[in-house]
C-alpha cells in the first residue's frame, strides 16, 4: 500500500523542493518505487531533476482541470524507480478555475487515486502558500512533512500552517498526520542554527526528525545540473543527509505499521 506525503511550508526558501527531490531519489536508491508530484507553478522540482519546463506539454494542471490520466504523463528520472508528474506555469490559474468546481478540495486526491497503487511512496511538492492547491495536497495526503530552516524567523508562520493542518483534519482529511519537522540549512558554526534546533525540538519534541540537513555546496549546485545530489556527488554531506533521512522515514513507517498491526491483533 502506498504512502502519500505532502511537503509543505508556506514560507519560501526553507528547502522544501530540495527535500522533495532528494528524499524521493534517496528512497528510490533504497529500492522503493517513488512518484514525485510537482504541485508548485514555479516547477522547480521538474527542472531540478533535469526536465526542460518549456518542453512540458502536459502537466499536473491537465490532470486537475481536464481530467487527463496521470499515468499518461509520468516522466522517468535518471534514478531507477523515481518518477515525476511535472508542473507548469499554467498551474497558477488552476486555483481560480477550481474555485467553483464541486469537491474542489479533493481534485488532487482523485488524480492520485488513479496512480498511487503503482508506487510505495507518493511525494507532493507544494507551493510556498496555503492556497487551494496546497489544501488539495493536504487533503490527498496521509501525512505532511514540514521543512524548517535553521534561521531567524524559523518558527514564524508555523502556527498558521498548523492551524491549516488542523482545519484539514477536522473538515476534509481526519487521517492526516504530521510525518515530522525536518531541520534544514543547518550550519554548526552558527550559534543561531543551534538555537533554532533547540527551539524546534523544545516545541515539537518527538515530531522532529533526528536527521538534520546541513548547508552544503553540492546540495545547492545539483539542481542547476538537473540532478538529485546523490547523482551529482554521492559522497557529499547533502547526499549522506538525505539518505539518512530516507532511512529514518522508512524506519518510522515500519514501526508505525508494527504498532498498528499489534492493535488489530489485540
Amino acid at each position: 500500500m502506498s504512502k502519500i506525503i505532502a511537503l509543505a511550508n508556506q514560507k519560501g526558501g526553507v528547502g522544501k523542493t530540495t527535500t522533495a527531490i532528494n528524499l524521493a531519489a534517496s528512497l528510490a536508491v533504497l529500492e522503493k518505487k517513488v512518484l514525485l508530484i510537482d504541485a508548485d507553478p514555479q516547477a522547480n522540482a521538474t527542472s531540478g531533476i533535469g526536465f526542460d519546463i518549456r518542453a512540458v506539454k502536459t502537466s499536473i494542471y491537465e490532470c486537475l482541470i481536464d481530467d487527463h490520466n496521470p499515468k499518461d504523463i509520468v516522466l522517468k528520472s535518471e534514478v531507477p524507480g523515481f518518477d515525476l508528474i511535472p508542473s507548469h506555469i499554467d498551474l497558477v490559474g488552476a486555483e481560480i478555475e477550481m474555485v467553483n468546481m464541486p469537491n474542489r478540495e479533493k481534485m488532487l486526491k482523485h488524480v492520485i487515486d488513479k496512480i498511487k497503487d503503482d508506487y510505495d511512496y507518493v511525494l507532493i511538492d507544494c507551493s510556498p502558500s496555503l492556497g487551494l492547491i496546497t489544501v488539495n495536497a493536504l487533503t490527498a495526503a496521509n501525512s505532511v512533512l514540514i521543512p524548517v530552516q535553521c534561521e531567524y524567523f524559523a518558527l514564524e508562520g508555523l502556527g498558521k500552517l498548523l492551524n491549516t493542518i488542523k482545519f484539514i483534519q477536522t473538515r476534509l482529511n481526519p487521517a492526516l498526520e504530521i510525518e515530522g519537522f525536518l531541520l534544514t540549512m543547518y550550519d554548526s558554526r552558527l550559534r543561531l542554527s543551534n538555537q533554532v534546533v533547540e527551539e524546534v525540538n523544545k516545541h515539537f519534541q518527538q515530531m522532529v526528525f533526528k536527521t538534520i540537513i546541513q548547508r552544503n555546496i553540492k546540495l545547492s549546485e545539483s539542481p542547476s545540473f538537473g540532478k538529485p545530489v546523490i547523482l551529482y556527488d554521492a559522497s557529499s554531506t547533502g547526499s549522506v543527509n538525505y539518505l539518512n533521512l530516507a532511512k529514518e522515514l522508512l524506519q518510522n513507517n515500519n514501526q508505525t505499521a508494527i504498532k498498528n498491526s499489534q492493535k488489530v491483533v489485540n
